[in-house]
């Protein structure tokens, strides 16, 4: 008897797995109640204190751009998770999975409501680090390891220059506010750090959105199971770049830099993604290029500065998200309805799985730009905001165009092919539609795909036009509507039609040109790999030198960086101040130097290592003396503990080691002690030679007894004030005892 594979489980999973996506609906429908308010102009918004001496807070707030999203996020995410939840209803990794994916929508919606810099880039790593599992969910793959891993480090590396131009921004503003900063951009436009600023935060949306030349970590990411590829690789996720752009066009747009950068790395983007995805046979991979494209139309529009360009790309935002995520789930149908993904192997499906073959096409037909859908609209929109580009109408109209006429081909491939033609073979003998959980929420997508476009004023009202008001102050340019007249737009759509329907007609032939042209066209990851593999050499390097496996050498350079970073620390910083002394030293004092003397000299010479531990005792006993000395009685006793502890335990150790004979001197570890020493020495002395800040002091004379009820104010400090660190030092104790236990253990046991 076969047995079963072991992300199986005998029976499938109960009621519970559908928790998440009621609670998304909730949400969305909670959501749904603030349209009417935000539309008429409201901005609701919540403030939580955080670290208030830095300017942080909890800020979240609700415009037509964050309600926008966050009905996407909650709307889109629901069903996703019902459909995670049935496609996955046997997988033991289920609850896993669901849990993830609601972490990531918590994620998304923080970033995209939060009106706080430092809430917002918080709420931004919880998405690359929620994705990074998600990508990688399959992880005994190597193939998706490898995916999870590339989108962690493109998105991290760009979390943190973004991270560095909003503390940037803030610091300039004087609030880490989005909204006041908005209002400041003036300020920022005026000011020569502009340029970094601008650079730093556009790293972080380019590499999160996959704009070129990050576009290449977002095909490889389709190594995610379905549902979660439809919901962050097409409706949420990857717009969370565009969302920030968007959201920062009032400080950072406007600008001949802000102009001749996005426009041109949208268009790029998009072109390349477009042709690209005629490539593909896995309708998967090609939706995953066809998202990239529709990223880089997002980014072009509103790259272009302008009140129809923001329109657009705020239309077309809503248009993708509808048509992708159903397209994304449909085809995960498909799979397991007929067993592969990919089209040449798939056809005459239409008559053993027609609601799949429907809810397809009203997506495909969408994303094509046909009337009477919203896609349609979509496209005019991105034509009208072409007309009235300021700078290189011509070449943003030609990139638009082309693109569009490519999606049309892939659209009918998606389309067309699985379902018309000669029924074939496919992997499994009797396709048929799936259950209620994998069709319903994409037949919703798809039927809002048609509605929005025989509806579009309910789609402006609601969405479109508050989305447009929060990125430019004003309202829509233009009236969404499917008739405008015979305008360039008009014509443009009748242009791309002609030119997609040739496209289709001839996609095998250049899909197999593109085939055989692959291999000796230039690679954009190529410098990722090399960066990588640079790296990872350079760390095979430096392990190989600074880890010998020798316990002596890896405490001498330890004490050696940190000796050099005490004297860097000297040098930088105030100058030293020789503390005034008073008074001459009694016969106690003088005692105590003598006995730590002693005790280093003996330390020194001694051919010894068992006296060597005795005389660090008696070093360690002159120190507690002088504690006695200054009324700190308890620290006094901790330092004899300690050291006594110290030279009982070592003492035992080294009866059981075996003998290693005279103690070598050596002039390297002579020179590092003498670093680390003196920085230690000349440190103190620089404390000594400053005035006593007593803030700390005073805080806990006064706070000790009201707030922790206790009177011995070290004892209150260590188990009150500071009682997770001292926790974690006992068990840093605990663990170094049991480590200590082992290697004894180990070592009787081998010279046995």
């Amino acid at each position: 008897m076969a047995q079963a594979p072991s992300d199986a489980r005998t029976e499938p999973a109960g009621v519970w797995a559908y928790l998440p996506a009621l609670a998304a609906l909730a949400a969305a429908v909670w959501f749904s109640g603030f349209i009417g308010p935000v539309a008429g102009g409201a901005t609701p918004e919540i403030v939580l204190p955080w670290a208030p001496n830095f300017g942080v807070e909890f800020a979240f707030r609700l415009d037509g751009l964050s309600l926008a999203f966050a009905l996407l996020i909650t709307g889109i995410g629901a069903i996703c998770l019902l459909y995670s939840a049935t496609y996955f209803r046997t997988d033991r990794r289920l609850g896993g999975l669901l849990v993830t994916l609601s972490l990531f929508a918590v994620s998304m919606l923080g970033l995209v409501t939060a009106d706080d810099a430092v809430t917002l880039f918080m709420f931004w790593e919880g998405t690359t680090i929620t994705s990074f599992l998600l990508v990688g969910y399959d992880h005994e793959k190597a193939k998706a390891r490898a995916a999870a891993l590339q989108a962690l480090l493109v998105t991290g590396f760009g979390g943190l220059a973004l991270l560095a131009g909003l503390l940037y921004m803030g610091s300039m503003a004087g609030t880490y506010r989005l909204s006041e900063m908005n209002a400041a951009g003036d300020l920022f436009r005026a000011s020569d750090a502009y340029p970094w600023i601008f650079a730093l935060v556009m790293l972080g949306c380019f590499t999160k959105s996959a704009q070129w030349p990050f576009q290449f970590w977002l095909p490889g990411a389709m190594a995610a199971p379905t549902p979660v590829s439809a919901y962050l690789h097409s409706a949420t996720m990857v717009k969370a770049g565009v969302y920030l752009i968007a959201r920062l066009d009032p400080s950072l747009g406007g600008t001949g830099l802000w102009i001749w950068t996005l426009t041109p790395i949208g268009a790029v983007t998009m072109l390349l993604a477009s042709i690209w995805a005629l490539r593909q046979t896995d309708m998967k991979m090609m939706l995953a290029y066809t998202t990239v494209m529709a990223l880089g139309t997002i980014t072009m529009m509103l790259g272009t500065s302008t009140d129809y360009g923001a329109a657009a790309a705020m239309t077309f935002i809503i248009v993708h998200a509808l048509y992708k995520a159903t397209l994304f789930l449909s085809v995960g149908m498909i799979e397991k309805g007929a067993g592969t993904r990919e089209y040449p192997l798939l056809g005459g499906l239409w008559g053993a799985m027609p609601l799949t073959g429907a809810i397809i096409a009203l997506a495909a037909l969408s994303m094509a730009g046909m009337v009477p859908f919203f896609g349609f609209i979509g496209k005019e929109m991105i034509y009208k905001a072409a007309e009235a580009t300021p700078v290189g109408q011509l070449g943003v109209t030609t990139a638009a165009l082309v693109s569009n006429a490519l999606m049309i081909a892939c659209a009918g491939l998606v389309a067309l092919r699985p379902f018309f033609g000669g029924a074939r073979r496919s992997p499994k003998d009797n396709p048929a539609d799936p259950s209620w959980g994998l069709w319903l929420g994409p037949s919703v997508l798809a039927v809002l795909c048609l509605a929005f476009g025989l509806a579009p004023g309910a789609a402006e009202y609601g969405l479109v036009g508050p989305m447009t008001r929060a990125v430019t102050g004003g309202p829509m340019p233009i009236d969404l509507a499917l008739w405008h007249g015979v305008n360039l737009a008009l014509l443009l759509s009748l242009a791309t039609f002609a030119l997609g329907f040739l496209l289709y007609a001839t996609a095998d032939r250049i899909r197999d040109a593109l085939a055989r042209a692959e291999p000796i066209l230039p690679r954009t990851e190529t410098w990722y790999d090399a960066a990588l593999g640079g790296l990872r050499d350079l760390a095979a390097s430096v392990t190989g030198r600074i880890q010998d496996g020798v316990m002596t050498t890896y405490l001498q350079r330890s004490f050696l960086a940190f000796g050099l970073l005490i004297w860097f620390a000297l040098f930088v910083g105030r100058d030293l101040v020789w503390p005034s002394s008073s008074g001459s030293l009694d016969v106690i004092e003088w005692a105590i130097i003598v006995i730590v003397v002693a005790s280093v000299f003996v330390v020194l010479l001694t051919s010894s290592r068992l006296t060597a531990i005795a005389a660090l005792g008696g070093i360690g006993a002159g120190i507690a003396l002088i504690f006695v000395l200054f009324g700190a009685i308890d620290v006094a006793m901790t330092q004899l503990f300690v050291e006594i502890l110290i030279v009982i335990f070592l003492a035992i150790a080294m009866v059981r080691l075996p003998p290693t004979g005279v103690i070598p001197f050596r002039a390297g570890n002579a020179v590092v002690a003498g670093i680390l020493g003196s920085g230690v020495a000349f440190t103190a002395i620089a404390v000594l030679g400053t005035d006593l800040d007593r803030y700390m002091t005073s805080y806990f004379e006064a706070r000790s007894a009201p707030d922790a009820f206790g009177r011995n104010i070290v004892n209150v400090i260590l188990v009150d004030f500071r009682g997770f660190d001292t926790l974690g030092e006992i068990g840093v104790v605990v663990l170094a005892g049991v480590a200590a236990i082992a290697a004894l253990r180990a070592g009787r046991k081998a010279v046995k």
